[in-house]
């Protein structure tokens, strides 16, 4: 084991440590600890709210699975990653104001908070909730995964010790701090992404000699490396396509991201928002897929492509400056998953134990001692179930962190949108959506059609709309619940 590395890495852990003790000691609200932990009070400013959406989308298929699919298929991989430069700017714009208008009229906390305030059923609440923890456990799995191999290939630790220390940090770092801690985390963790990518390219290209160099020699090993197109032709305008929607404009059903609009201060605060993290994207996306693309170049021979990343860390950079930049990919993997745990927190305390099972347990004198037990053994629970299925990790995350994706989308993409912006919207058209985009999308990717090069998602997502449209105007009218 690389002591040079390793030291590195544990003082970044111990100033994560930090940073989320420091925030839940200065963390009071009037409004009661949900609304502490769950949205941070809704106090996010503008640069912060760049910073924890663009460091949440930025995750470990975008650090390790994505520059490992760039290393595999060449620069045309890099080519159809720059798809996603709009993906922040679309969230915010769609979704941000009056996702946050709707959220302080109805004092929602979490997303199925806003489900429920528009379309009064409880049904479609269950079934959301369900869904997000079903999805949110294959993404969780994605990180966990990432932040392991991570730990494996730059410190010399065994796959098995890393995962522990991943899980052991985000796990207690989130149930301490909450929102706020994990927002102030991303901040730091995007900065930390924006210097390790700088730092990881110019070690590239200085071993590589230069871009052209590097350029030729990946033409050498093979000239189709440097097409558009990828080996065998397999970024086809179809997939192109797909890739669009499952990475683009399908983000913006999302729930961990969607949540963010939920959460910051002003509209000056959104604006700003969407310039800075759409900036932050695209250069994160650009950086880290040409340097998966162009790494092959240096390590032309790999016995997993997911390895890439940190095999080009310690091969480009000196010893202790690879283990500070270290900090850049695991920023963006425990950026991801502790937004996902504290999502996955919410939907299992409040949208299901609190509103449905024990309401009791948030009333009383002794609400505000209770709750912080719940969350932790909520957060605890859950992050244990991810970590041992991420003991038999696959062979390249970027599929599952995609399959995943998918499925969210297909549940909550047109609820959240229509709910939104279409006023005839109804429970019956929501429900008739997320069964429908949900079996659809299961089904197209077990069964796995021939769909012209398509992915499951187009298709999925066609289906989910005209069942929105079709339940809505069937039953427009739809039986008020009683309050939660």
């Amino acid at each position: 084991m690389n002591s040079q590395l390793l030291i590195p890495l544990v003082i970044y852990l111990l100033a994560v440590f930090a940073l989320a003790l420091m925030t839940r000691r200065r963390s009071h609200s009037a409004n009661g600890f949900l609304s502490e932990y769950l949205v941070g009070n809704r106090s996010m400013g503008g640069f912060v709210l760049a910073m924890t959406l663009a460091a949440t989308y930025a995750s470990a298929s975008s650090f390790i699975g994505g520059p490992g699919a760039a290393y595999k298929m060449g620069l045309g991989w890099v080519l159809l990653a720059m798809i996603q430069l709009p993906a922040a700017w679309l969230t915010l714009g769609v979704l941000g104001k009056k996702f946050a208008i709707e959220a302080r009229r109805h004092n929602a906390l979490t997303l199925n908070d806003i489900l429920y305030a528009r379309y009064k059923n409880r049904g479609v609440v269950v079934f959301a909730s369900l869904a997000l923890l079903l999805a949110f456990f294959g993404t969780m799995v994605v990180q966990f995964v990432g932040g392991a191999r991570l730990l494996q290939t730059v410190t010399g630790l065994p796959y098995s010790q890393g995962l522990m220390i991943f899980a052991i940090t985000v796990g207690l770092y989130t149930t301490i701090g909450g929102f706020r801690a994990v927002v102030m985390t991303d901040t730091i963790q995007g900065i930390m992404m924006i210097i390790g990518t700088i730092a990881l390219l110019a070690g590239i290209v200085h071993a590589g000699g230069s871009v052209g160099e590097l350029i030729t020699e990946l033409h050498q090993i093979d000239p189709t490396l440097i097409t558009p197109f990828g080996p065998d032709n397999f970024l086809s305008q179809p997939f192109m396509l797909s890739f669009w929607v499952l990475v683009c404009f399908g983000v913006i059903g999302l729930p961990h991201a969607a949540v963010r609009c939920m959460s910051y201060k002003d509209s000056g605060s959104l604006h700003k928002g969407m310039v800075i993290s759409t900036a932050m994207v695209a250069f994160l996306m650009l950086g880290m897929h040409l340097a998966g693309a162009l790494g092959r170049a240096i390590v032309p021979d790999i016995a997993s492509p997911d390895q890439i990343m940190p095999t080009l860390m310690v091969t480009v950079l000196p010893p202790v400056v690879a283990g500070i930049f270290l900090a850049g990919p695991m920023a963006a993997i425990m950026s991801t998953i502790d937004s996902q745990l504290i999502q996955a927190s919410a939907t299992l305390l409040k949208d299901l134990y609190l509103n449905y099972i024990n309401p009791r347990a948030a009333q009383g004198p002794e609400a505000e001692k209770r709750l912080p037990r719940l969350s932790l053994w909520v957060t605890a629970i859950f992050s244990a179930l991810v970590f041992v299925a991420a003991t038999n990790p696959p062979d390249m995350i970027i599929w599952l962190n995609l399959l995943a994706f998918g499925g969210m989308q297909a549940v909550f993409l047109w609820p959240l949108v229509l709910g939104l912006y279409w006023k005839k919207a109804s429970a019956a058209g929501a429900f008739a959506s997320m069964t429908t985009g949900l079996t659809c999308y299961i089904g197209f990717s077990v069964i796995k059609p021939d769909l012209a090069g398509l992915h499951a998602i187009v298709p999925t997502l066609a289906f989910g709309l005209i069942a929105f449209v079709i339940g809505s105007l069937a039953k427009p009218v739809m039986a008020i619940a009683p309050q939660q």
